[in-house]
């Protein structure tokens, strides 16, 4: 089915939203409970949206990557984490950046189940946005778990690597930090992002639609 414009913003919207703001709390509940409570005491350890949405990156971005089409790209409001308040700073900063794929990862569970539920439904007049709502969810939320595994800093992928290699390695790796933003727009700029991330994106995606046996 094609959707025209305002239909793909109206079934993409609750998933991007939802997707970006949980995937920023969980990383505020992740450092909480590894020591830090710079996020609690910020109040962003919540599923308010309206806490995390940042007016460029959860909504202008999406819609012009909606509008254009290819890869779904958006950001909130960065949870703020102080990683020597973590109670052993180098470890936990893996728990705490992972935090957030693994929130999108349970979120595509979620919204596949929602498309399961859809099926069930069939003949309702909300089994076919369900189930589109429910494609949009785990599209959107497979792309944000790739994109920030990449080991790019301050991407968290970038920050799990930190915090697994040696010292010396660890060291020089996140010096790039402050170049991590330009260099992710370099790759979406020339293509190189959809090769990179794009297999892994199809894998979920075909993983979980295996599991609601809606692909062989």
């Amino acid at each position: 089915m094609e959707l025209n414009l305002v239909q793909k913003i109206t079934v993409f919207a609750l998933p991007v939203v939802f997707a970006i703001t949980l995937h920023e709390a969980a990383h505020g509940y992740a450092a909480l409970r590894f020591g830090d409570r710079t996020a609690k005491m910020l109040g962003r350890i919540s599923v308010n949206p309206l806490r995390h949405i940042d007016p460029v990156g959860t909504l202008l971005v999406p819609l012009l990557t909606i509008a254009l089409g290819g890869i779904l790209f958006g950001w909130a409001k960065p949870v703020p984490v102080d990683f020597r308040a973590l109670r052993h700073p180098k470890r936990d900063m893996m728990w705490v950046a992972a935090a957030g794929p693994a929130a999108n990862i349970a979120m595509a569970l979620f919204w596949a189940m929602m498309i399961k539920v859809s099926m069930l439904l069939q003949g309702s007049a909300y089994a076919q946005p369900l189930a589109l709502m429910g494609m949009a969810g785990i599209t959107i939320n497979a792309v944000l778990a790739v994109l920030n595994l990449l080991p790019i800093p301050p991407l968290d992928g970038g920050r799990i690597a930190v915090s697994l290699l040696p010292e010396r390695q660890a060291y020089w790796l996140a010096r790039i930090e402050p170049y991590g933003f330009f260099i992710l727009i370099g790759l979406l700029a020339t293509g190189l992002l959809s090769l990179i991330i794009g297999p892994f994106i199809e894998g979920i995606e075909v993983a979980l639609l295996r599991l609601i046996d809606l692909v062989p």
